[in-house]
């Protein structure tokens, strides 16, 4: 029987299943799944990717996802199910996740890693089918089990995708049942799903992602995107432009890595606006920035109906007359106007732009617009000056600073950058995360030390206390440091 033919047979349980029996089928997967050598998991690992890698799965999955979340690009998400998916294969190729993972004979410690069990997984309706996907490949990676809970909107991409997963499974004689996915999908059945489950990861709202930590799991969440882009006067203004256009259209701006607020240097502002407009940029001017953020922000809250959407929808839904070609839209905002809600994110291809003088002043601005939206999770910054880039990363709580990329592929990992291919990157306690790294295989396994006796090592009390006591012009008791007589490496 074919792969194709499996994939009807393969889908998961039908829609009056509890949430219990999701993951009581999961247990039982995953305890099979449990006894794989590292080959047998890696084989499983590259079916999943297979499953959305494949051409014509790639293309109607991104066609569906667009169909059934009205939200971006076909040929945008396309490319990232398939882009994404290379990467993420790239990063897990070779890498070691059963038995032994590290051993340090100097220390005396050797890693074991183990599963989790069962991972829930929280994905959003953005990335319909590369998400779920993503991040299924990783927790597999580390021999667990996942059941998906997709936005309601995204439900129909997450099945459509399950099923390609589940009929790769059962082609390579896996249980089908490491990959499921909850449906119907509810809110009060994914915060069930969250609890039963051993572990969880929340990629979606803000709101989503503290109501998980608050479910008594253990749970690693993503921070909100509102990526401040720095430009300096010293960078390639054609490279800069070309690569934050590229980044921001794509998939109509709908990413939280997508390019947020630029922050211009005055001497070369004008310049980059030129560049910008040339590329397909709509300038806002006086009450078209004012019928835009009616449209954009509903009673202060970001209208969910506009995310995603083109340039051409937006301004004619705001009855701003589109210029043609146009691509992405800019609004200027000046010194005061940190709290604008066009300062927050957009998920649209929209562009904020400030100006400014001195690397002083924009950091305290991107501070303060952190402090009202997106602390934690990212910005970039367009300069040849490797001084400016380290202190922008010395200076500004994110945890990434994003270096003469497009932001929205770089900040998620790149095929020319370090950072680990995820779609789920955390903001650290800045944004109520708890990892500040992109969620990978690592953050989906339980590490098992064994510890061996070494030759001790004695703490020196000079080295430790001495300049100490200097500085604080402060003796001990009779003037002697106390013998230490029973002494273990760091001995408590």
């Amino acid at each position: 029987m074919t792969v194709q033919h499996l994939v009807d047979r393969m889908r998961s349980g039908p829609p009056d299943v509890e949430v219990s029996e999701y993951v009581s089928r999961a247990r039982r997967a995953q305890r099979e799944f449990d006894a794989y050598s590292q080959s047998e998991v890696d084989r499983v690992v590259t079916a999943v990717g297979w499953a959305i890698y494949e051409p014509t799965r790639a293309r109607a999955l991104a066609e569906l996802a667009v169909r059934s979340t009205g939200m971006g690009i076909v040929s945008d998400k396309f490319d990232k199910n398939r882009r994404k998916t290379l990467g993420t294969l790239s990063d897990l190729h070779g890498v070691v996740s059963v038995g032994e993972i590290h051993r340090d004979d100097a220390a005396g410690i050797v890693e074991y890693a183990k599963p989790m069990g069962v991972v829930a997984a929280i994905c959003p309706s953005t990335n319909a089918a590369a998400a779920p996907a993503n991040i299924s490949m990783h927790i597999l990676k580390g021999r667990n089990a996942v059941v998906l809970s997709p936005s309601p909107r995204a439900l129909s991409t997450c099945r459509e995708l399950v099923g390609y997963v589940r009929a790769e499974l059962g082609a390579i004689g896996a249980p089908a049942d490491l990959v499921q996915v909850l449906d119907p999908v509810t809110k009060a059945r994914s915060d069930e799903l969250i609890v039963a489950a051993d572990f969880a990861v929340v990629t979606g709202s803000e709101a989503n992602v503290r109501a998980a930590y608050r479910s008594g799991t253990p749970v690693s969440g993503v921070g909100k995107g509102n990526p401040q882009i720095i430009v300096c006067a010293d960078a390639d203004i054609v490279a800069a432009v070309e690569k934050i256009v590229k980044s921001k259209t794509f998939d109509n701006g709908i990413s939280c890595s997508s390019e947020s607020v630029l922050h211009i240097q005055e001497s070369v502002y004008g310049a980059v606006t030129v560049a910008l407009s040339d590329a397909g940029g709509q300038l806002l001017e006086g009450s078209e920035v004012e019928r835009l953020r009616d449209l954009m922000w509903l009673d202060g809250k970001l209208n969910r109906d506009v995310v995603g959407k083109t340039a051409h929808q937006l301004l004619s839904a705001a009855r701003i007359e589109p210029r043609p070609g146009v691509g992405f839209i800019m609004v200027e905002l000046s010194d005061c106007d940190e709290l604008d809600p066009f300062s927050g994110e957009k998920m649209a291809p929209i562009l904020a732009m400030h100006s400014y003088g001195g690397l002083d002043e924009v950091l305290g601005r991107i501070g303060n617009i952190l402090d009202y939206q997106g602390a934690g999770h990212s910005c970039g910054i367009h300069t040849v000056s490797t001084e400016a880039a380290e202190r922008v990363a010395a200076t500004v709580r994110v945890a990434r600073v994003i270096v003469n990329q497009p932001h929205v592929v770089g900040n998620s990992g790149a095929f020319d950058n370090g950072l680990a291919c995820t779609l789920s990157v955390g903001g650290g306690t800045w944004a109520g995360n708890s990892t500040c790294d992109n969620i990978d295989y690592r953050h989906f396994i339980n590490r098992t030390k064994l510890v061996r006796t070494i030759p001790a090592i004695v703490p020196d009390e000079e080295i430790l206390f001495s300049r100490y006591l200097r500085s604080a012009a402060q003796v001990v008791s009779g003037g002697e440091f106390a013998p230490i007589r029973e002494v273990q490496r760091h001995g408590r």
